[in-house]
């Protein structure tokens, strides 16, 4: 739904959006395209989650030559930013083939635009490896991070407002004397961070979204700037806030259970470690 609202033609509203899909696709629209997000989150979020805890590892160590030692506010943005410029070299191809295989089936209606030969409304990939395969023999590697640095604009600043309250509400939530947060703390902090992080994210991420639909059936736009740009002059201020509420209500149970597994294994790792070295 949220990359229909950002990057397609004709869809109101949510609402709308949600009835148009079921009415035309059946239920099968709404899962389009998560074979591949499926297949490679775990080595995705393993990966940001690898790259923020050893960044800060590493400034406290550096820092004040303790690696135990709890990092400070600039130890936290600075481990965000380096997770946020990490996950894009992972991310980009993946939301490319999601979003590609996605709109592969919406009509583009755009005067004065010779779309490619291929028909709109009639798919052009025939799966996710298709669809790499497909984009990386005719536009390469480029093709292949269409969006990254609309996706950069996003993650390194929305990995900051992500990394960020969440040690701020963890810190807060958790009882004077608790060593770990309670899962219950990390559950709500995790949510409310991805909330945060995914709300404040939207307008690069409509901008990633329609530079990254854009070359199934044409090319409308030249670069990140002039995605914004166009996307401005042709629909106002208020585009770059398509799909906001699903962004923010999506972000809450996500980011809650991406948290809770990661500091649940934190806890589990450090127990065998406990107990195999005594």
């Amino acid at each position: 739904l949220q990359t229909r609202l950002q990057a397609g033609q004709g869809y109101g509203n949510t609402l709308n959006c949600v009835l148009t899909v079921y009415r035309n696709e059946s239920v099968a629209g709404f899962f389009k395209g998560m074979s591949f997000p499926l297949a490679s989150i775990a080595v995705y979020s393993s990966v940001v989650f690898g790259v923020f805890s050893n960044t800060q590892r590493l400034l406290s160590q550096l820092r004040h030559g303790d690696l135990a030692r709890a990092p400070v506010l600039a130890d936290v943005a600075i481990a965000s930013m380096v997770a946020g410029f990490v996950s894009v070299g992972i991310g980009t191809p993946v939301d490319l083939v999601k979003i590609r295989l996605q709109m592969q089936t919406q009509p583009y209606i755009e005067a004065n635009i010779n779309p490619k030969p291929t028909v709109p409304g009639f798919p052009v990939y025939r799966g996710p490896i298709h669809c790499f395969r497909t984009v990386l023999q005719k536009e390469g590697i480029a093709g292949i991070y269409r969006g990254m640095g609309a996706m950069l604009l996003r993650d390194v600043p929305g990995y900051c407002l992500y990394f960020i309250p969440y040690t701020f509400f963890c810190d807060w939530i958790t009882p004077d004397g608790s060593i770990s947060p309670n899962p219950s703390s990390v559950w709500l902090a995790g949510g409310v961070a991805g909330a945060i992080s995914w709300g404040t994210a939207t307008p690069m991420d409509v901008v990633k979204s329609r530079l990254q639909a854009d070359g199934v059936y044409l090319n409308k736009y030249k670069g990140t700037l002039d995605c914004i740009l166009q996307s401005y002059q042709n629909e106002g201020l208020k585009v770059f806030f398509r799909g906001i509420t699903i962004n923010a209500v999506r972000g809450f149970p996500m980011s809650s259970a991406m948290f809770l597994g990661y500091e649940l294994s934190l806890k589990a790792m450090k127990r065998d470690q406990t107990e195999t070295n005594p």
